[in-house]
């Protein structure tokens, strides 16, 4: 397992590295001034050259890029050119939000989808399968967003049980802060717990065709113990794979729902400092994003060993 987990290590390393390249190519050594577009088409020259200079962008490429990846090392982001605040501070802020959102969207997707799929693979060609495939139908079909305008009109509109937006802060407390985030959390996880639910019938119908469980019949376990014990178990694979990617999704993609619950997280901060042409912030977040992504893709990789021991000798 040690020997598994350095290798993975290794390559979370260098996708890491080769994410920073990519990213420090596309927004700074390609044809354009980020002073220029940071402080819009009607800037004068002096205003550029000083707005390069605080910023290192007066630099040659090589120092700039040491200079970002030895930041990124030690946590100095440097400072917002919007915000004027620095921008370890605002990314902490923002994802005190973002990652108990996709933290709690991720758990009932995983709550909802999960015993659902293993339900209608148990129940194979029955109106209870019908039922569940229908009902991740519409899931798939409907966009989050309508999802989220639906829970606004009844729970927040209509009964009053939970806020329709705004994100009171921690410091608040923790109800009433958990009570802002439920209704987006919902939203969020009604297409995802779908896609599992769909995933999980599929994966739980193939397992039971495999030999092992007639072995476990023919020993003399019920069909529930080999479902629960065994099938449930070996069918879990492409599971977990899947909510890895939508852990990473869900951080980097749910810039719509924090936009319509009036939630103040990395989504939302990407989308305005894109607007504000804050190109800094913008360059961090996406190396941010990206590596949220390789480490939960890690984390995966470390679940399947977990699960499989075979895989571990690859």
């Amino acid at each position: 397992m040690l020997s598994f987990t350095l290798r993975r290590l290794a390559g979370l390393a260098a996708t890491l590295l080769a994410t920073a390249i990519i990213v420090f190519v596309v927004l700074e050594i390609l044809p354009g001034d980020p002073a220029a577009v940071m402080m819009g088409i009607n800037a004068t020259p002096e205003t550029i050259a000083a707005v390069r200079a605080e910023y290192g962008l007066d630099q040659p490429a090589p120092v700039r890029f040491i200079t970002w990846i030895a930041g990124l090392a030690t946590g100095d982001l440097g400072n917002s050119y919007t915000y004027k605040v620095p921008i370890s501070g605002l990314i902490a802020e923002r994802g005190a939000v973002t990652l108990p959102l996709a933290l709690m969207a991720v758990m009932l997707s995983s709550s909802i989808g999960i015993p659902l799929g293993v339900i209608a693979a148990a129940r194979a060609n029955t109106r209870t399968d019908a039922a569940v495939m229908a009902l991740s139908q519409i899931g798939l079909a409907v966009p989050n967003f309508w999802f989220g305008i639906l829970l606004v009109l009844t729970f927040a509109v209509t009964l009053g049980w939970f806020p329709s937006g705004g994100f009171p802060g921690w410091s608040a407390g923790i109800w009433p802060a958990v009570q802002s985030l439920i209704l987006p959390a919902v939203a969020l996880a009604l297409p995802q717990g779908a896609i599992i639910a769909r995933l999980t019938r599929s994966a739980v119908l193939e397992a039971l065709q495999e030999d092992f469980v007639r072995t476990a019949r023919a020993k003399g376990l019920s069909w529930r113990q080999t479902l629960t014990r065994h099938v449930v178990r070996n069918a879990m694979t492409p599971v977990v794979t899947i909510l890895g990617l939508q852990f990473s999704v869900l951080l980097a993609g749910a810039i719509v729902i924090e936009n319509v619950f009036s939630l103040p997280g990395l989504g939302r901060l990407m989308f305005q400092s894109i607007a504000q042409h804050d190109i800094i912030v913008v360059k961090d977040l996406v190396v941010l994003f990206a590596g949220l992504v390789v480490t939960m893709n890690f984390l995966v990789d470390l679940a399947y060993g977990w699960i499989d021991p075979r895989l571990r000798r690859r």
